[in-house]
């Protein structure tokens, strides 16, 4: 179990409060997380067409065949929307994600990889943080990938990582810290979120990180 305690935990979590009504707000660290995803990508492939394309090679197994037209805020939401992950676990996806670069620094993040990095990442951490979580089959749905696909992505993670996804409350507070600065910086609050129902399965709908494609009723993908 992930090694955070109730008081950094509830940082992140929705506020249940007496009186407190539903709401679709998304919460505000999803954001904070795009925006330092965005400017690391473009920051990244901006360094790329400086030198003529040379990296390493570490994190090829999640790179798509061409980037995916999602944005990143809006692949966040959708993860969020429908995993309902609690907010904590896409704090230490990014703590995964970085984890990653630190062990191999001749790799990059960019817009061929993002993706399927953020959805293995947040699925990892839901393991590791939420009491109840999906599988990976509908984190696939989720995702826009194949249920295989998937299943090898988070192989390919845990051994990038040394199987290392355990987060200390030191480690979880000094990326909350870090995010929140990020938020100032950038304009945003304080408070990250408010409470949302939980999404059905039957209600996701079929998409693709290699082209959106929806429909009311998506067939369930096959392990």
């Amino acid at each position: 179990m992930l090694a955070v305690d109730d008081a950094h935990h509830q940082r992140f979590q929705p506020d249940m409060t007496a009186g407190a009504e539903p709401t679709t707000a998304n919460p505000r660290v999803l954001s904070v997380i795009a925006f330092a995803l965005e400017r690391l990508v473009a920051r990244n492939e901006g360094l790329l067409a400086e030198s003529a394309g040379v990296m390493g090679q570490s994190l090829n197994v999640f790179d798509g065949v061409r980037a995916p037209t999602i944005s990143i805020p809006k692949y966040l939401e959708r993860i969020y929307k429908y995993t309902n992950c609690s907010p904590s676990c896409f704090v230490v996806g990014y703590v995964y994600i970085d984890r990653l670069l630190h062990k191999h620094p001749d790799s990059f993040v960019i817009s061929l990889n993002v993706h399927r990095l953020l959805v293995t990442s947040v699925m990892v951490a839901s393991k590791m943080l939420d009491d109840v979580h999906y599988n990976n089959a509908f984190f696939a749905r989720v995702g826009g990938v194949s249920n295989g696909e998937l299943n090898r992505l988070e192989i390919e993670m845990l051994f990038m990582l040394d199987f290392g996804v355990v987060v200390s409350s030191r480690v979880f507070e000094s990326y909350c810290l870090y995010l929140e600065k990020e938020m100032l910086w950038n304009g945003a609050g304080h408070r990250m979120e408010k409470p949302i129902l939980p999404t059905s399965v039957d209600q996701v709908t079929e998409f693709s990180v290699e082209g959106t494609q929806t429909s009311s009723s998506p067939p369930l993908m096959a392990d």
